[in-house]
């Protein structure tokens, strides 16, 4: 089967799994109520999941690795640190007078600092290997969780609970002032991204190959960065963090979809993404009744997946 007829079939099962999702349950007296929450909720799964997908095979091909995804190397502790913050220092009412948007930006901002900072002092460095990137990121994860922990500990339970809210991925209290904001943002990621897609399939093959065929490496890395962690801070704010999310839905891309070319892994992620995300919503709210977050079952399979993975790379 060639690889347009294996997106054809991903993107059939992804459109009826959506049509499901919106339809299911729905009569004459409460149609007009649930279409009015499902759809917002849709519009959060599918802008969410494209951002993870994109986002996650951009970055797996600018630091040259399959394994290494944005959430791994930390951002979406740093997401949950810089809100836990807001909260310690000026309360929790500041996170209720600040525009939802200026918050979004404000993380963005320095994810982005943090992200750059990363690229300096280790992307550029020769000889390191997957190991040493993400005992990095994992130390760096972990730290930014405790400090996250420590200043959870000292504020009000009160204002605890508002910075819950934001500790674990969910759909049911979607920030709707974010929604269109947010899809805007990532469709204007996706656009300035489109003309660079080409450039990624010649950097898949390493950094010397990239610059003797003409590409601007470092520019082009700084490039593809700027988007990586634009789209991680969409999906972080919309519902927060699903960190196996990226790596588990690209992995499986690349098993379906043998190819080196962006436009069609780029495609398959976020078709696959998509699948992941309605399908486990479903079975949050159909099998669980709402008792498990997604997130819960995203990661508990996105990081058995993730051990394979590394006892995988270690055989090779």
């Amino acid at each position: 089967m060639s690889n347009k007829n294996k997106l054809f079939v991903l993107l059939i099962g992804f459109v009826v799994l959506t049509s499901l999702y919106l339809t299911i349950g729905l009569n004459e007296a409460n149609w007009n109520y649930a279409l009015s929450r499902r759809i917002p909720k849709t519009i959060a799964i599918i802008v969410t999941a494209f951002s993870i997908a994109f986002s996650t095979v951009v970055f797996q091909t600018i630091t040259n690795n399959r394994i290494l995804t944005p959430s791994v190397l930390g951002l979406d502790s740093l997401y949950l640190l810089v809100q836990t913050t807001i909260v310690f220092i000026l309360g929790s009412r500041t996170l209720d007078i600040i525009d939802a948007r200026t918050n979004f930006i404000i993380s963005i901002l320095i994810m982005m600092m943090f992200s750059i900072i990363i690229y300096k002092f280790l992307f550029k460095k020769e000889g390191r290997n997957i190991y040493f990137l993400l005992l990095i990121g994992m130390v760096f994860s972990t730290l930014f969780q405790s400090m996250s922990s420590f200043m959870q500990m000292l504020i009000d339970p009160n204002e605890f609970s508002i910075v819950q809210n934001n500790m674990f991925a969910s759909f049911n209290n979607i920030n709707t002032n974010l929604l269109g904001f947010s899809s805007a943002i990532f469709l204007g990621s996706a656009l300035y991204s489109i003309p660079h897609i080409y450039k990624m399939d010649v950097m898949s093959l390493g950094k010397e190959h990239a610059i003797n065929l003409g590409i601007d490496y470092n520019s082009m890395v700084k490039k593809m960065l700027f988007v990586t962690i634009v789209m991680i801070s969409v999906s972080t704010a919309l519902i927060g963090p699903i960190t196996f999310l990226g790596l588990l839905v690209v992995n499986l891309s690349r098993e379906i979809i043998d190819t080196y070319e962006h436009k069609y892994l780029i495609i398959a992620s976020m078709i696959i993404s998509g699948i992941s995300l309605i399908g486990g919503q479903l079975i949050v709210e159909r099998l669980f009744n709402y008792s498990t977050p997604i997130s819960v079952i995203i990661n508990l399979i996105g990081g058995i997946y993730f051990i394979w993975l590394l006892l995988k790379e270690k055989k090779l």
